[in-house]
């Protein structure tokens, strides 16, 4: 039925290809010189590979006192929520999870999703609805995009990060309810959203700003607290002096399966803001709740975050013998990126696809995304850099990278 289309897909270079993942060595077999391979070494198909492909940024996923507290989890909690939250999937786990997160990123309250794709397809219908306005950046998540098309508000997309096309957008509605959705790191680009300037831009306007820090959180920050402690808006010690009183317009969305290693998302904000999301989101409501040996391992990974500055210190580190590591040495542009997502941009899919597949035969996996993922004539390597990495496996990043330019 559908054989013309995917074999159209093909023919443009857009057919996606499914691989089966497992770790080189499972977790509790690693010998203490098998460590370099935690988080970092699969088997992609049966062959073993160097992997830069994952969101896995503080190397949390097979963290051993992670992989405990989701085991100890389960023989006390079971393996089930049997239930949405609001009937009777919301354990003590969860409690104290959504407190513990609240306080990371210094804001009164949180509400844990089991994905984060839910949270934002529910949050962003819950704030607003037909007759309002939308105000959305051209390059954000397609959870968001979808989000907003479900709200059946009025939807206005700015190109990406042009903040006086936004304020004058926001200048000419006349919508009663205005809401500015962004993410907070473009997760295709790296690039950071000028968070307090469109949270001023919303105060002048009367606007609800809803970012989505999925790729900052854990990341950024001093103690991984993630976008708003990088702009100096709210830390692990609260709210700076110039921004009190300033965020209850602010709703606050990041996911916890990629630093955080596990899965889910939260939202925070002010409590009424809050409530009113858990009272009205549908994907919160009506879904059976992520199982309390989840929420567990969340709370050992979150204390990880908060106390292992090392990890974004090492990172940091990565990043730059990336940066300085291909100057200059290979044919395509390296975008400038402050984050774990280091850009590769190549151009076309084909060519972006050959780059994959060169690497690949050389024992290092990394994913070429091509559209709608990314705009026509960017596609790019999107290499995931983790604080599992080693410098040595980066230098071998590097030299596969210079053999496939050749």
């Amino acid at each position: 039925m559908f054989d013309r289309e995917l074999e159209s897909l093909a023919q443009a270079h857009l057919l996606r290809r499914r691989r089966v993942v497992a770790p080189a060595v499972p977790p509790q077999d690693l010998a203490p010189d098998q460590e370099h391979l935690r988080g970092t070494t699969y088997l992609i198909n049966g062959q073993q590979r160097l992997s830069f492909g994952s969101n896995d940024y503080l190397g949390l996923s097979q963290h051993p006192m992670v992989i405990a507290a989701a085991q100890e989890a389960a023989s006390r909690y079971g393996v089930g929520a049997t239930a949405s939250p609001l009937v009777c999937g919301h354990s003590p786990a969860h409690e104290a999870l959504e407190e513990e997160l609240a306080r990371l990123v210094g804001l009164p309250r949180a509400l844990y999703f089991y994905a984060g794709y839910a949270a934002n397809v529910g949050l962003v219908p819950a704030l607003v609805g037909k007759g309002d306005a939308i105000f959305s950046d051209a390059l954000n998540h397609a959870c968001l995009i979808d989000g907003a098309r479900l709200s059946r508000a009025d939807i206005h997309i700015l190109p990406h990060g042009d903040l006086a096309a936004m304020a004058q957008a926001l200048a000419d509605s006349t919508a009663e309810r205005k809401l500015v959705i962004t993410d907070a790191v473009f997760s295709m680009d790296g690039t950071i959203a000028n968070v307090p300037a469109l949270l001023a831009m919303c105060e002048r306007h009367d606007a609800w700003l809803v970012i989505d820090d999925a790729h900052g959180f854990g990341v950024l920050g001093a103690h991984g607290e993630g976008t708003l402690a990088h702009w100096g808006i709210a830390t692990l010690d609260g709210v700076a002096p110039e921004w009190q009183g300033r965020l209850d317009r602010l709703v606050y969305m990041a996911t916890l399966g990629k630093a955080a290693g596990v899965a889910g998302a939260f939202v925070a904000g002010h409590p009424d803001v809050v409530e009113w999301i858990m009272q009205k989101a549908r994907t919160y409501m009506f879904a059976t709740a992520a199982p309390a040996m989840i929420a567990e391992a969340l709370r050992a990974a979150v204390g990880l975050i908060a106390t292992e500055g090392w990890r974004r210190t090492h990172l940091a580190a990565l990043r730059e013998q990336l940066r300085q590591g291909l100057d200059k040495v290979v044919p395509w542009d390296l975008w400038p990126s402050d984050t774990a997502i280091q850009p590769l941009v190549i151009g076309r899919n084909e060519a972006a696809l050959l780059v994959m597949n060169a690497l690949d035969r050389s024992g290092v996996w990394v994913p070429a995304i091509r559209p709608p993922t990314v705009p026509k004539g960017s596609a790019r390597l999107r290499i995931s850099l983790s604080s599992a990495h080693t410098e040595g496996q980066v230098a071998q990043l590097i030299d596969a990278l210079k053999a496939a330019a050749r």
